[in-house]
C-alpha cells in the first residue's frame, strides 16, 4: 500500500527500564542488562564526537527479547540522560536515528514521548522512524494481563531480519482490511472505551498478522505455554488477546483490574507444573518518560532515564 510494516502498541505501566547516568573519572557500567546500556552510551560518544566519561547504574531493565521493546527503551533512557547531561538537546527521535532505533516501528519512540495507545504510519521512502499517526489516552479502568514465558526468546537480530527478507508479501487485500479494521474499528472503539468492539479488532489483527509470521516463529504464537495460556482466556470469554511483537509474551485486555487479577490466579491453578510462565497485571500509561537532574558536586547532571 506504498509504505512498509505499520504498527500499533501500547505503553505500559508497571514494566520499566530505570538508569542514571552519573560523572566519573573513567567510563563503567552496572546493573542489568549494563553492557547494552553502554553499547548505547559508547556509540553516541563516537557517533557525536562528545561527552565525558561517565557510569551508568541500570536500575531496572524492561526483559529482553520478550517482544515488548526493551531494546528501544533502553537505547532512548541512556540516550536521553547523555544528551541532558552532555547538554546535547538531542529528541527521542534523533537519539532513536542515531542509535538505530525505530526502524520499522515508532512506537516504542512514541511511548518514551507521550504514552497512551499509538498507531504509526509505517516506513515510508526516508531513513527516518515511522511517524506517529494517533495518540489516545487509554482508559485507566482497564488492565492488561501479560503472560510471560521465561524459557523462550522473541525472533531479534540476524533472525528477525532474515525472517522479513524470507518471509513472502503481505496480501494487499488483507492489508486494506487490517488498516480499515484500525481505523473505523479499534480506535474509534478505544476512544469511547468500549472494549468488545476495541478487543474483537485487536484479536482479528493478532490472528492475521500472527498467521503470516508463522513460518518464521513456530506458529500463531511463539510459545507454545503462552498459547496454552490465551487459549484458556478464549475459552472464558476474554475478547482482547494476542502476542506482543515477535513474543514470546502475551497479553489480554480486560474491563477492571478484579476480573484480571481473577483471570491470573485462575491461570495460575491451571499451569502449576509450568515454571516458565508468569502471570502479571498492569495498567496502560498515558505518560512519557521522566528525566530527572541533580547537580552533583562536580557540577554534572545525574539521574536521568
Amino acid at each position: 500500500m506504498g509504505r512498509r510494516f505499520g504498527s500499533l502498541g501500547l505503553t505500559l505501566d508497571g514494566l520499566v527500564t530505570r538508569l542514571r547516568l552519573q560523572a566519573s573519572p573513567r567510563s563503567t557500567a552496572q546493573g542489568p542488562q549494563s553492557d547494552r546500556a553502554a553499547t548505547c552510551l559508547a556509540r553516541l560518544r563516537e557517533t557525536l564526537g562528545s561527552g565525558n566519561d561517565a557510569t551508568l547504574i541500570v536500575e531496572e531493565a524492561i526483559p529482553a527479547h520478550a517482544g515488548l521493546g526493551s531494546g528501544t527503551q533502553m537505547a532512548l533512557a541512556v540516550g536521553a540522560a547523555a544528551s541532558e547531561a552532555w547538554g546535547l538537546g538531542l529528541s527521542p527521535r534523533e537519539i532513536a536515528h542515531l542509535l538505530d532505533r525505530g526502524a520499522r516501528s515508532g512506537i516504542g519512540i512514541g511511548a518514551f514521548e507521550t504514552g497512551g495507545f499509538l498507531v504509526d504510519g509505517g516506513r515510508g521512502d526516508s531513513d527516518a522512524p515511522p511517524p506517529l499517526i494517533s495518540r489516545i489516552p487509554f482508559p485507566g479502568h482497564w488492565r492488561v494481563l501479560l503472560i510471560f514465558d521465561h524459557a523462550t526468546r522473541g525472533l531479534h537480530g540476524a533472525s528477525e531480519i532474515a525472517a522479513f527478507r524470507d518471509l513472502p508479501p503481505f496480501a494487499p487485500q488483507q492489508a486494506a482490511h487490517l488498516a480499515r479494521l484500525v481505523l473505523m474499528q479499534i480506535l474509534p472503539a478505544l476512544a469511547e472505551a468500549d472494549l468488545e468492539p476495541f478487543g474483537s479488532g485487536v484479536s482479528e489483527l493478532q490472528r492475521a498478522v500472527g498467521d503470516h509470521f508463522a513460518p518464521a516463529q513456530g506458529g500463531r504464537f511463539a510459545s507454545r505455554r503462552v498459547a496454552a495460556a490465551l487459549s484458556v482466556l478464549q475459552a472464558r470469554g476474554v475478547c482482547c488477546l494476542g502476542q506482543s511483537s515477535w513474543g514470546p509474551t502475551g497479553f489480554a485486555i480486560v474491563d477492571t483490574a478484579e476480573r484480571a487479577h481473577d483471570l491470573a490466579r485462575e491461570l495460575r491453578d491451571r499451569f502449576p507444573g509450568e515454571a516458565e510462565l508468569e502471570f502479571r497485571v498492569v495498567a496502560g500509561s498515558n505518560r512519557g518518560a521522566r528525566i530527572r537532574v541533580q547537580e552533583t558536586a562536580l557540577g554534572m547532571p545525574q539521574d536521568a532515564g
